[in-house]
C-alpha cells in the first residue's frame, strides 16, 4: 500500500540527555484540510456512504470541531450532501469552524447539550433516520468500526519505515487508539494521551470500538494525568511550552491534541518512563485548524502560531 506520511526524526536536549530516539508521523501532511486521523476516519466511512447509495450524511461536533471543519470538506468533495448536528449556539455559525463548513455546504444543526448527549442513542439515531431517510450517519469525531479500518493503515505504513518500541497519540473519542491497536497485532507498546477529564470512561469506548478478537491485546494504555484540566484546557505556561518545543524541532502542534501529547512526552521523558536506547513515534493527529477557534476567543495569540490551513471565508 502507498505510504500516505513521511515519518520525520526529531532532535531535542531531553531526547538527548536520555539517550531517546523520537520520530513524528506527519499526518498532519495527508491534506491540507482533511488532515491528520480526520482523513483516515472519513476514508472508508465516505466510501461506504457512496456503496450504498445514500443521499447524504449526518454527523456531529461542537462549534470548532476538527471533524465538522474536515467532514463538510470531504462530503463536498465527494459531492454528498452533509448535516452536522452542532453542540452549542447558532451566534457561533460565522466562527472559523463553522464558516467554512458552510462554505463548503454543510447544512448546520444546531442543538442544546442535553439533546447533544442523546447522540449515541439508539433511539435519537432513529428519529434521525426517519428525518433524514436514506443518509448515513457518522458518529462524533468519525469514531466507528469503519474509521478504524483507515487509521489501522498508520502501523502497515510504519513497518515499511522503520522499527520502533512505542508509538503515542492523542486520545479524544478513543477511535485513533482503536484503530491502531487493531492495525499494530501486539506488536509495539501504544501509549494514549488522554485528552479530556474521563478516566474509565476512554478505556471503556476504545474496547466498545474494538472488534471481540482485538479485545484481549494488553499493549496498550491510556494515561490520564496529562490533560491540564480537561478538554480544550490549558494554561498560558502550556501553550509557551509548546510553542517553545515547535521551534526546537520544527512542527507546529496546537495545545488541544497533540500539543498535550507533546507536554505529557516531556513529563514521561523526564521522570524516566522509557528506559534509555527507547525508540518511540508520536502520531500527529493534525487539528491545526482548531487554532483559528482560540485566536478568536482571544486564548492564543496568532502572532506567536503557525499560520491557518485555509484563510477565513471571505
Amino acid at each position: 500500500m502507498p505510504i500516505l506520511s513521511a515519518l520525520q526524526p526529531i532532535t531535542h536536549p531531553i531526547f538527548t540527555q536520555h539517550k531517546i530516539t523520537v520520530q513524528v508521523k506527519r499526518d498532519d501532511h495527508i491534506h491540507q484540510i482533511i488532515s491528520g486521523n480526520k482523513w483516515r476516519k472519513l476514508k472508508y466511512n465516505l466510501r461506504y456512504a457512496k456503496s450504498i447509495g445514500a443521499q447524504g450524511v449526518i454527523t456531529f461536533g461542537g462549534c470548532f470541531s476538527n471533524h465538522i471543519h474536515a467532514c463538510a470538506f470531504a462530503c463536498q468533495q465527494q459531492q454528498l450532501p452533509v448535516i452536522g448536528i452542532i453542540r452549542g449556539e447558532e451566534h457561533n455559525q460565522d466562527n472559523y469552524t463553522l464558516a467554512w463548513a458552510k462554505h463548503w455546504g454543510m447544512q448546520l444543526s444546531f442543538v442544546d447539550r442535553k439533546t447533544y448527549r442523546l447522540r449515541s442513542e439508539d433511539s435519537y439515531l432513529q428519529e434521525l433516520q426517519q428525518q433524514y431517510p436514506n443518509h448515513f450517519i457518522i458518529p462524533e469525531g468519525g469514531s466507528n468500526a469503519l474509521a478504524l479500518t483507515g487509521v489501522a493503515e498508520v502501523m502497515n505504513e510504519l513497518k515499511l519505515q522503520s522499527e520502533f518500541d512505542t508509538m503515542i497519540t492523542p486520545v479524544g473519542s478513543g477511535g485513533t487508539l482503536a484503530g491502531l491497536i487493531i492495525g499494530d497485532q501486539s506488536q509495539h507498546n501504544l501509549l494514549g494521551i488522554a485528552v479530556l477529564k474521563q478516566q474509565g470512561y476512554l478505556e471503556d469506548e476504545v474496547k466498545a470500538l474494538l472488534p471481540p478478537s482485538d479485545n484481549d491485546q494488553q499493549n496498550w494504555r491510556i494515561a490520564h494525568q496529562f490533560h491540564r484540566g480537561g478538554y480544550a484546557k490549558f494554561s498560558a505556561q502550556d501553550a509557551e511550552e509548546i510553542r517553545h518545543f515547535s521551534d526546537i524541532v520544527g512542527i507546529d502542534f496546537e495545545p488541544v491534541y497533540s500539543g498535550k501529547m507533546i507536554l505529557a512526552l516531556l513529563e514521561l521523558i523526564k521522570s524516566g518512563y522509557f528506559p534509555a536506547y527507547h525508540r518511540i513515534v508520536l502520531l500527529h493527529t493534525g487539528g491545526l485548524q482548531g487554532l483559528a477557534g482560540m485566536f478568536e476567543r482571544g486564548l492564543l495569540n496568532p502572532a506567536q502560531w503557525p499560520a491557518l490551513p485555509v484563510p477565513p471565508v471571505q
